[in-house]
């Protein structure tokens, strides 16, 4: 084996056994990938990447990303083998019911794994995101003989990432803003699940990636051609103005006589004839499983101590630099430590006065509070003077000015998502980035892994109802906010007015423990008074009473702009001798958090009669409504006009408020 020594061939062929036992116990996965990569993989991690499986989250390990998420029994043999806490059992156990090694590699739940990577594609695109993230640091932290962070970012993907298109997005970008510190191993093995290649993925990768200002090398061979795997990671650690990307020939299914090159190896067990067939083509006994030869284990073991030596000697180097300079030391632990809190002195106040959009209260909360808080990355896909992003002062981030903190995402929404879930999971530095809600559908993919992982990403949706209004329903989000509402984890927040765009961006920033969606108008609104309104104070609750009454006799609930037509309709109704409470629902998930005394003490469940008012689609309104309750809301799509036009043609008035609370309270 090219490059190899008898003792790393013993350990490749360890990788590869353990792959494939894996698979085999569990009835299911992917075998073919880690034995054709194993050879690749283990050179990488034996001879470059720098990590301390004892701090797995050590800030300046290199990043390793397994974008062939399928492919996960290569990363969990690897981390078994480097001493990660992932014990020989763990991979017994692999795909089984709460084990750490689940099908695909979760964020979060076994040590090593730097991101969710199932969905194909999502895991380059982080790794993007994750080499903007260090530039940023760097640039920020360094100083001359302090290189605090110097991390690389390795990737090892497959044609199936290589053929979505959030990887073409993400490769786009990072070529575009020349991150050298980004390195992607392609596993060129000619085949996918329906077969080879060649049946629909023709294109040349090469070209293509050189035509995104990649370095591109390849590396042709047998699998096992390490001596120029090397070469190429060389040869890409030393670029100064672009990613690369090696082309790395490899045969999935590499040493199994019957399944190798074909698409059998790809997605099922081997069978155990045929893992008995490779053990013993090799020389191991084929009755065995799940072996690590003693000397295999004491040899990977040894990333122990090397990463113990990495992490103290960086120690060392941390606290120097803390001495040189104590208040960058400082931002940076406290950081690291969490716990923001916003300065309430900072937070713009709006005045009942002057109608204002919501986009726009959040523009101006941003300009209150961005230029202080040097750790947020901001960034918009091509929509920043609609979406309100940017914030004074702050500079883009570019090949040539690495400490800019506006990303010019450009017409990629679900490459600006998934970059940002990388640049997220940092775990100092916090991103947002805008576009109109109507194009969360083309971000779905990172946005659910997002909240499956519960990175702390802000995606700022802007423009969201038929209140879009001249551009119509193709712009129109009716049924978006309620498709977000649904993913577990995720807050979804839909602010009623200024001031509550600001208590929401209070409430985003000091909290990091799960993905936020923004819910945005382009309208303007009438501001509510804070003074006038004591129960705004509970908006961290995600509903409360915005105008309270004594033994109601209806229940008027709404969100975001329709909150202003509750207010109206109370107004009618109090005059009419009908006693309605008022409440502002901006958060759905905060307000399913809270205990039961507070949740009836805003929805008191003696009151029957109840009215739902939002410019969006019925989906879970109905768990607030009850049986006797009302909607008014969006049955179809929008259409094209001004916004009042589609407000008043779809429904959305005072009187239709009035008219569905009479009819409740006749029911009830």
């Amino acid at each position: 084996m090219s490059g190899l020594s008898q003792l790393d061939n013993l350990c490749v062929q360890t990788i590869r056994f353990l792959s494939m036992d894996g698979v085999q116990a569990a009835k299911s996965g992917h075998p073919g990938m880690p034995m054709g990569m194993a050879a690749a993989a283990y050179a990488l991690w034996q001879r470059y990447l720098k990590f301390d499986p004892k701090d797995p989250e050590w800030i300046n390990r290199d990043r390793f990303v397994l974008s062939a998420g399928h492919g996960s029994m290569l990363l969990y043999s690897l981390l078994h083998l480097c001493g990660y806490d992932l014990p020989l059992d763990e991979l017994k156990t692999f795909r089984q019911w709460g084990s750490k090694t689940p099908g695909h590699p979760e964020y979060g739940h076994t040590p090593g794994v730097e991101v969710t990577t199932g969905p194909l594609g999502q895991g380059i695109a982080n790794a993007a995101g994750m080499a903007i993230a260090q530039k940023y640091l760097a640039a920020r932290y360094n100083k001359e003989q302090f290189p605090i962070f110097d991390y690389n970012i390795y990737v090892i993907c497959g044609d199936g990432c290589l053929q979505e298109g959030v990887s073409g997005e993400a490769s786009s970008l990072a070529g575009h803003l020349g991150l050298d510190n980004l390195i992607v191993i392609y596993d060129d093995n000619h085949i996918t699940i329906d077969g080879e290649t060649d049946l629909s993925f023709t294109e040349d990768v090469v070209q293509r990636y050189k035509a995104y200002h990649w370095n591109v090398i390849e590396v042709g061979g047998d699998g096992e051609n390490i001596d120029d795997l090397e070469k190429a990671l060389q040869t890409a650690c030393s670029q100064t103005k672009a990613p690369t990307l090696i082309k790395f020939r490899s045969h999935i299914g590499f040493g199994s006589p019957n399944f190798q090159d074909t698409h059998t190896a790809h997605g099922a067990p081997l069978g155990e004839d045929e893992i008995k067939l490779i053990k013993t083509n090799a020389g191991w006994d084929p009755e065995q499983k799940f072996v690590v030869p003693a000397e295999v284990a004491s040899h990977m073991g040894k990333a122990k101590e090397k990463g113990a030596k990495l992490r103290a000697d960086y120690q060392k180097l941390f606290d120097a630099y803390a001495k040189a300079y104590p208040e960058l030391a400082k931002e940076l632990t406290d950081a690291i430590a969490g716990g923001t809190v916003i300065d309430d002195s900072k937070l713009p106040k709006f005045g009942a006065d002057k109608a204002m959009a919501t986009r726009k209260a959040s523009g101006e909360t941003l300009d209150a509070l961005m230029p202080s808080m040097p750790l947020v990355l901001a960034g918009s896909a091509d929509l920043t003077p609609s979406n309100n992003t940017h914030f004074k002062g702050v500079q883009d981030f570019q090949k040539n000015n690495r400490s800019g903190r506006y990303i010019r995402y450009g017409v990629r929404e679900h490459a600006m998502a998934a970059v940002m879930n990388g640049i997220a999971v940092s775990k100092i530095l916090r991103p947002y980035g805008g576009t109109f809600m109507v194009f969360a559908d083309y971000m779905r993919g990172a946005v659910r892994v997002a909240a499956l992982s519960k990175y702390p990403t802000i995606f700022l949706f802007t423009h969201d109802s038929i209140g879009v209004g001249e551009d119509g329903p193709t712009h129109q989000p009716v049924e978006t906010l309620a498709s977000l509402r649904i993913l577990p984890n995720l807050l979804t927040f839909r602010p009623a007015d200024a001031n509550e765009t600001v208590l929401m961006w209070k409430y985003i920033l000091e909290h990091n423990d799960a993905p936020v969606a923004t819910a945005l108008t382009r309208q303007n609104l009438p501001v509510l008074d804070p003074a006038k309104h004591p129960g705004m104070k509970d908006f961290n609750k995600g509903a409360y009473v915005l105008i309270p009454e004594t033994n109601p006799d209806v229940l008027l609930l709404a969100t975001g702009s329709e909150v202003q037509l509750a207010v109206e309709a109370y107004a009618t109704l109090a005059a009419e001798g009908i006693k309605a409470q008022v409440v502002s629902m901006p958060c759905w998930e905060l307000f399913e958090q809270q205990d039961k005394a507070y949740k009836e003490s805003v929805i008191p469940p003696s009151v029957k009669a109840r009215v739902g008012v939002e410019a969006g689609v019925e989906s879970g309104w109905w768990k607030y409504l009850g049986t006797n309750g009302e909607f008014v809301g969006m049955t179809t799509f929008g259409a094209s006009g001004t916004f009042k036009d589609c407000f008043k043609n779809f429904g959305f008035t005072a009187e239709a408020v009035v008219a569905a609370a009479k009819k409740s309270i006749a029911k009830a």
